[in-house]
């Protein structure tokens, strides 16, 4: 291959990356405050790939009356909702409720860098 046409072959292969889309990383910080009297579990699900914060059969603590801060790393737009559930009773939950299994009104957030409000789940 002579000089010339390498050069050509990596400028097509430049152009070609620049209108491939890609995925861009974002990151969201979840503030969630546990007002019920117990203990709480909580994940956070991607609506749009199969994806669970923090992932790996593991969930997010709050004890009763905690307020915590969950930083993710997740895709620049993508949609994701929180499920809360009382630690030990799975049909006592917020939002999507334990596995993304229930449907929601405002439980879900656009990955687009800062922090939510604090979510509040009360009994």
């Amino acid at each position: 291959m002579s000089f010339t046409s390498a050069r050509r072959l990596a400028a097509a292969f430049s152009l070609a990356v620049l209108f491939v889309p890609a995925a861009h990383a974002g990151d969201v910080t979840f503030a969630v405050k546990n007002s019920h009297p117990n203990a709480m579990r909580l994940e956070l699900y991607s609506q749009d790939r199969d994806y669970v914060w923090p992932g790996d059969g593991k969930d997010f603590y709050l004890d009763d009356g905690e307020t915590k801060s969950l930083p993710i790393s997740c895709n620049e737009g993508e949609s994701i909702c929180y499920g809360a559930w009382v630690d030990g009773d799975e049909g006592t939950y917020w939002g999507v409720g334990p596995g993304n299994k229930e449907k929601c009104e405002d439980c879900c957030y656009t990955c687009s860098g800062g922090e939510t409000e604090e979510i509040d789940l009360v009994p």
